[in-house]
């Protein structure tokens, strides 16, 4: 009776063993002809072009180069984060075209200073930092169809720099910093839209 019921035991671990195998070979065939895979971290998913072309943005705003930084900062996004050549228009298969036509500033935050003046308090406001928001517009286009894979006209960002009350430098310094983090944030959300369409 005992040697019975090992022998059971046997047969049914052997059974769950051989369902458990079933499972996964099935599972794998079926991954296998949905087309699924794995891909390693930061790959771009089903791009099916291996080229495109980012010419120079333009720019209608009064800041002048910051649209060479941006087009700079886009471009390295795709170098890094994808396979994807970067070539001239005649040669790409892709063409993005971006053009920043606002960027602006407004106060933010205050500082309040008080002094005495021949007797009388006054009571001045200083700005201390401010937000910094720009629009950009950006198309992608097919060069073999002529057809525009994505655009969109108002991408927008915005990012806060401190205002320096004593030194404008370190203002503008500061300000250029931020363009530069809202040029990163955009050429991210550049790229994802641009890959996740292939």
């Amino acid at each position: 009776m005992i040697g019975l019921k090992v022998n059971e035991a046997s047969r049914g671990g052997l059974i769950h063993g051989l369902m458990s195998l079933i499972v996964m070979v099935i599972f794998c065939s079926l991954a296998s002809g949905c087309g699924y895979y794995f891909r390693p971290a930061g790959s771009a998913l089903n791009v099916d072009f291996e080229s495109i072309a980012i010419p120079p943005f333009s720019s209608t705003s009064s800041y002048a180069g910051t649209q060479d930084e941006f087009t700079r900062i886009v471009r390295q996004e795709f170098i890094s984060q994808s396979r994807v050549r970067i070539e001239d228009e005649s040669a790409a298969q892709a063409v993005l075209r971006g053009r920043l036509y606002s960027i602006t500033t407004e106060p933010l935050a205050y500082t309040v200073t008080q002094q005495t003046v021949h007797g009388f308090l006054s009571t001045d406001e200083v700005t201390a930092s401010r937000t910094l928001r720009v629009r950009l517009e950006v198309t992608v286009t097919d060069m073999a169809t002529r057809e525009i894979i994505w655009q969109d006209s108002n991408l927008t960002e915005t990012a806060i720099f401190q205002v320096s009350s004593s030194d404008p430098l370190i203002t503008q310094y500061n300000q250029r910093m931020a363009l530069r983090s809202i040029a990163q944030e955009l050429a991210t959300r550049i790229f994802s839209r641009t890959m996740e369409r292939f």
